[in-house]
């Protein structure tokens, strides 16, 4: 029993060393989907969550205004003749309600509508916020795994060298130096490549909170990055976002609150009459023996400051909205402006490194190894111009993703997004 029970174990074994070393080889194979992600956060993400919940709230304010004040109900027990309060003569009930012939109420539900409309404008600047954050990152990881591929490829490239500087030290052709030299810069590499792998842990780490997910989460390979143009020019671009941009309309949303809020304002000169109803029974007389209508109603013209007051604050209000209104459109405008140019600028030097400059220096580390390897060139030279090239590929890369997160992040100046649907604004 004992042997057929070793045996097994070993052949689990056996088989679980036949399979170690696909591992890896299969958490490389996934690839980290950028649309996963974005669709994740949109779902997950806490701040988004606590924006849409205080839009829903706003939104519950609007019956709320809407509303004519509550009915009022009481009961007056009246003793004549007598002091003792456990004796009753007559019972008068009596019901009251408000009557909003002014239409305050309407006024103030234009208000709240207003304002609901503004929370929404609100949840869809986090939303815009929160899927710019989510590219930034993802494009941020790309990039730095690619870098992680440039320092393999240059550690290669020297190990290469540094064998080729170690024999010719061996026949007597290059000095110890060489050797040494080749060694300092692969330690220099070893520390590039820490460097790089703690910016993909940091990426990670933005990735798994932007999602709600732990932080020590496992985070795959994103797919590599690619250049991709944007179809915005400066004069759509722009009029897309003061037609679209969340701070635009909230601004709109907020002169539309303050008109209605004048408008209350100017109303309140006009009384609401409350009407009222009272009925009347007798002890020893069952059932309702006599009732009373009446009228009553509030006078504002008695306390003209006040009402004035309230109705210049209201003017003044809405005066601040307006021009806080046309700030957000030339801000807006100010900030296409100079993000297009942004990824103009990013996109011309991505070209020039990946066009001209990038095959030069390949060509001319190509060339120094050969001369080196003729003793035509001095190592020194080798070592500068694999350096070049390192530098070369590392800045073009850079300016790739730089080029990516100005896309995205220009979609969030704008307020279009292609991962966020363009929900209608509604309040109840």
């Amino acid at each position: 029993m004992e042997g057929t029970l070793m045996m097994r174990m070993r052949r689990l074994l056996l088989f679980a060393l036949v399979l170690l070393p696909l591992g890896p080889a299969l958490a490389g194979a996934e690839t980290l989907s950028k649309n996963e992600l974005l669709r994740t956060a949109l779902c997950e993400n806490q701040r988004l969550k606590a924006a849409r919940a205080r839009w829903e709230m706003m939104k519950q304010r609007v019956p709320q205004a809407k509303a004519w004040e509550d009915l009022m109900a009481g009961v007056e027990l009246q003793r004549m003749g007598t002091l003792n309060p456990a004796k009753v003569t007559d019972v008068e009930w009596m019901i009251s309600q408000a009557l909003p012939i002014s239409g305050k109420n309407l006024s103030r539900a234009r208000a709240a509508c207003a304002e609901a409309l503004a929370a929404f404008q609100e949840l869809r600047r986090v939303q815009l916020d929160v899927v710019t954050q989510v590219q930034g990152a993802y494009f941020r990881l790309a990039g730095a795994h690619g870098q992680l591929e440039i320092n393999k490829r240059n550690q290669e490239l020297l190990k290469q060298v540094a064998e080729i500087s170690r024999k010719k030290y061996e026949v007597g052709t290059a000095s110890q130096s060489d050797v040494l030299l080749a060694e300092t810069e692969l330690a220099r590499l070893s520390e590039g490549k820490a460097m790089i792998e703690r910016d993909i842990s940091d990426q990670q780490t933005r990735l798994n909170v932007l999602t709600n997910c732990p932080a020590r989460t496992a985070v795959a390979r994103p797919e590599p990055l690619s250049f991709l143009s944007t179809s915005l020019v400066s004069q759509k671009a722009e009029s897309l976002a003061l037609q679209c941009r969340p701070e635009v309309l909230l601004a709109w949303r907020k002169i539309e609150a303050e008109k209605a809020r004048l408008q209350l304002a100017r109303r309140q000169w006009i009384p609401d009459p409350a009407l009222q109803i009272k009925a009347r029974e007798y002890p020893g007389s069952p059932g309702i023996r006599e009732y009373d209508t009446g009228i009553v109603f509030s006078v504002p013209w008695l306390n003209k400051k006040k009402y004035c007051a309230a109705e210049a604050e209201a003017e003044e209000s809405l005066a601040s909205a307006q021009h806080e209104y046309e700030a957000a459109r030339t801000e807006a405008a100010g900030m296409v402006r100079d993000q297009l140019k942004k990824i103009e600028t990013f996109a011309a030097n991505y070209r020039l490194f990946h066009d001209q400059i990038l095959p030069t220096a390949r060509m001319s580390v190509e060339s120094t190894r050969a001369g080196y390897e003729t003793e035509k060139s001095s190592f020194l030279e080798l070592i500068t111009a694999r350096r070049n090239l390192q530098d070369i590929e590392s800045a073009g890369l850079n300016q790739l993703v730089e080029h990516q997160v100005a896309i995205a992040e220009l979609e969030a100046i704008v307020g279009i997004s292609r991962y966020i649907s363009q929900s209608k604004e509604t309040s109840k």
